[in-house]
């Protein structure tokens, strides 16, 4: 019986867009990467963190008076030293309005399988449990453990994931998934490190062993369509060759860019990477990465609103 546990940022039920069917997003703390555009930013960090609700402070200032040396600052709101050595449980207990929380829960194996099982009812014949993140091979002790227990109990899982891990990892994986996506955001190394970080040759290679094996079915591709970032027609291009030419067959879909993402980041104090003011694409600007697409080999592609 493992006694591992897993780090949790948020638990999504009644999900309709991570997979087939009606599922359950669980997603995983911690990513190696960092995108300047990145949905879940509360996500980013490995560390289990403190965040400030400015819409249920009260501002009665109990955090300030009963806070450690080095835990935090008062300016008009408590700002939070995210370098400070120990926890911050002190600083959740005393907040009587629940202003100040963790940003992540920890859940061993059975406490988050029994949440799983409590929306079983709902997924009928093609729902199940997503993993996303964060990069949930961040975790992946917790996350093989938690497939093979999802496997066992016959529920359907997929993953949201970047193949940013070591390939023992994936190989581990891959019997108890049963649908595989993959973000290929940036296909130019210069680019990628700026932009995404870590090695882009890492997520190839693992992408072109995954399209290459047994579970390839399995995968859909997907590159969120970031403008002046990814949105642009040779990174769409190149990616939609890469992809053809390992197999032709492969799913790929295009994710047009949502603006929503940045109202999230004054809880967790990073700074959004891209311009407030940009829109998502129109849907002309969306055909004519669509026939980009197409020109560059690939043959299956999820066109926005379409359900894969």
């Amino acid at each position: 019986m493992t006694t591992s546990k897993g780090l949790i940022f948020d638990i999504k039920r009644f999900a309709v867009h991570d997979g087939d069917g009606i599922r359950t997003t669980i997603f995983l703390k911690g990513c190696p990467l960092h995108c300047l555009w990145c949905q879940n930013p509360e996500g980013i960090s490995f560390q289990r963190q403190p965040i400030f609700m400015e819409n249920l402070c009260i501002h009665c200032q109990s955090c300030d008076q009963f806070s450690k040396e080095g835990q935090m600052e008062y300016r008009l709101r408590p700002y939070f030293h995210k370098d400070y050595q120990g926890d911050f449980d002190n600083l959740v207990r005393i907040c009587p309005s629940g202003a100040i929380r963790y940003d992540s829960e920890y859940y061993d194996i059975e406490t988050l399988m029994q949440k799983i099982r409590d929306d079983r009812v709902f997924y009928r014949d093609n729902g199940g449990v997503t993993f996303s993140g964060g990069e949930p091979f961040s975790q992946a002790e917790f996350l093989i453990e938690m497939l093979k227990r999802c496997h066992q109990e016959k529920i359907h899982t997929a993953i949201e994931t970047t193949l940013y891990t070591s390939l023992e990892n994936i190989k581990k994986a891959l019997p108890y998934l049963n649908q595989i996506y993959i973000d290929l955001k940036i296909n130019d190394n210069k680019n990628h490190q700026h932009y995404v970080g870590g090695s882009l040759k890492i997520i190839q290679d693992n992408i072109r062993y995954v399209l290459e094996s047994e579970h390839k079915d399995k995968v859909i591709v997907r590159t969120p369509l970031i403008p002046e970032i990814t949105a642009l027609d040779e990174n769409i291009a190149s990616i939609s060759r890469f992809l053809s030419h390992i197999y032709p067959d492969v799913t790929y879909e295009l994710l047009n860019y949502n603006p929503l993402a940045s109202a999230k980041y004054e809880y967790v104090d990073f700074d959004y990477g891209v311009d407030k003011d940009v829109q998502k694409l129109t849907s002309k600007q969306m055909e004519e990465f669509y026939q980009i697409v197409y020109q560059n080999g690939i043959k299956n592609l999820i066109k926005e609103g379409e359900h894969n």
